[in-house]
């Protein structure tokens, strides 16, 4: 009798091939690197007249337009979410230290990138690039102490609707003189000048994201909206990334057509992305490392051994969203770190450490004002470090997430948008160590928290964190306590508490 032959299993038929599984997960990147092909051959291969150049980058403009239109509704929704998803009664003591050290260490990627752009010079030619386009005659000159002024005077807006598309600006204008002591002086004079108030618009929201947590349950329907307000306008970015292919293959097509010196515009590109990754190798390799040294007096590369198969997750996969389930396994089995503290802390630094990201964006943004010969006083670099470091905090964690945020930084300091083209073009390689960056980051803050932890256990017999609002309690015999604080004493044992009913029948 011959055995029927075993039947296929549907399952597995209906299982997709690991090539085109992999095919399908880096689909955008794969298109966004062959529209940055197609955009350099096509404004090599034709020639524009001046007068067809805007319809011919229309399609680039397009995309422009709808990364400018999302800037508002993502600076308003994601930090007001953030803001209020960080309860500081449930943080305790130990979240302060993470909240602490992850905004040291994006503080110091951001200083960091600008000094790296601004010493490197990746965006400037033969030109000068503090020096203004020729024919250009200055009008109006600001003062030192009026651009603080108008720094703090835009971060406590007077108009939060007018801060969408107005800022402040006081400029010693020479229409505006008077006579003192025989000579002519001009008087600063203060206006509303075009071009959206970032910084007031990000204070704003972070102080009404803590605000609403401050209210409790009263405040939950407002955060539940603002939350929701942020996933709608996650979706429509996802949708809006799927389009820039097609926008960036034009938009390089017409910058190239636009560009006299072609070579000169690759050799400032080629030194941006060399820029990038050197300063993701220092503070990858030297800043984080040396911080977890300080703290610890442990080999901070023994740690990043631990974490090599999360690394090289990021890298493939360029979002620290979809690396944190691999992160939390590793840093728990490798690098000795108490669950209860990863669960806690990886989460939150998912969310509000983007080391990487804000270093890219900084090196971005001078690059581009470089590019635009356009000089950068201390105000102007304070704003760049403000705005990276605060737009990091609920940003998402998602390929091409840091784009998003340069466009916020561009507009606070009044650089054209319509640049981010060229970043765009290189962003499927930066954006990757960036998302490296961002989660070594996230793994060095939990060995860090672990090590205080474990220095807090030594000096008391009571450990200081114990559970987390995720997790369940691991004594289920224990009173309930006020819940999702994570710093908790240690509740007693049944066998404590029938020790202690002998005892007490006994006496």
């Amino acid at each position: 009798m011959v055995a029927d032959p075993p039947k296929p299993d549907p399952k597995a038929a209906s299982e997709p091939d690991p090539s085109r599984r992999c095919l399908r997960a880096n689909a955008l990147v794969l298109l966004t690197v062959a529209a940055v092909v197609a955009g350099v051959a096509l404004g090599l291969g034709v020639s524009v007249s001046p007068e067809r150049r805007a319809a011919f980058a229309f399609p680039g403009e397009l995309l422009l337009r709808l990364l400018k239109m999302i800037i508002l509704p993502l600076v308003v929704c994601s930090l007001v979410g953030g803001a209020a998803s960080l309860d500081p009664t449930a943080l305790g003591r130990l979240g302060a230290w993470a909240l602490l050290f992850f905004l040291a260490s994006t503080l110091l990627a951001s200083a960091l990138g600008v000094a790296l752009a601004l010493l490197l010079r990746p965006g400037a030619d033969s030109v000068d690039a503090s020096v203004g386009a020729a024919g250009d005659v200055p009008q109006a000159s600001k003062e030192v102490l009026d651009s603080f002024l108008d720094l703090v005077r835009n971060i406590f807006p007077s108009n939060l609707v007018t801060a969408a598309f107005r800022s402040y600006s006081t400029l010693s204008d020479r229409s505006n003189q008077t006579q003192m002591n025989g000579t002519q002086v001009q008087l600063p004079q203060g206006k509303e000048v075009e071009g959206m108030n970032i910084l007031g618009l990000v204070v704003f929201a972070i102080v009404f994201g803590v605000a609403l947590r401050r209210l409790g349950p009263e405040g939950e329907l407002l955060i539940r909206f603002f939350n929701t307000f942020n996933d709608a306008t996650m979706v429509l970015v996802s949708w809006i990334m799927w389009y820039a292919p097609v926008g960036i293959m034009f938009l390089v097509a017409g910058k190239i057509v636009e560009m006299e010196n072609v070579g000169q515009l690759f050799t400032n590109l080629g030194k941006y992305i060399l820029c990038c990754l050197l300063g993701h190798a220092i503070h990858g390799l030297l800043v984080l490392p040396l911080i977890y040294f300080v703290f610890t007096r442990k080999n901070p590369y023994r740690f990043l051994w631990g974490i090599l198969a999360p690394l090289a997750t990021a890298f493939g996969t360029s979002s620290s969203s979809a690396t944190l389930p691999l992160m939390m396994k590793c840093v728990e089995e490798k690098n000795g770190v108490s669950r209860h503290i990863s669960r806690f802390i990886l989460p939150i630094g998912a969310t509000v450490n983007m080391d990487g990201a804000a270093l890219f964006q900084c090196v971005a943004a001078v690059f581009i004002a470089q590019l635009n010969r356009e000089s950068l006083n201390m105000v102007k670099v304070i704003t760049i470090l403000i705005t990276a470091t605060a737009s990091s905090v609920g940003a998402a964690g998602i390929p091409a997430g840091g784009v998003l945020t340069l466009a916020i930084i561009l507009e606070a300091i009044n650089l054209p948008v319509k640049e981010i083209s060229l970043i765009l073009a290189v962003d499927w390689l930066v954006d990757r160590f960036c998302t490296v960056i961002n989660v070594e980051g996230d793994a060095l803050g939990a060995g860090i928290l672990q090590n205080y932890v474990d220095g807090t256990k030594s000096q008391s017999s009571e450990p200081e964190l114990l559970q987390v609002k995720t997790e369940v309690p691991l004594n289920l015999y224990a009173v309930p306590t006020e819940e999702g604080n994570p710093l908790l004493k240690q509740p007693r044992s049944p066998s404590e508490d029938a020790a202690t009913f002998e005892k007490e029948s006994v006496m």
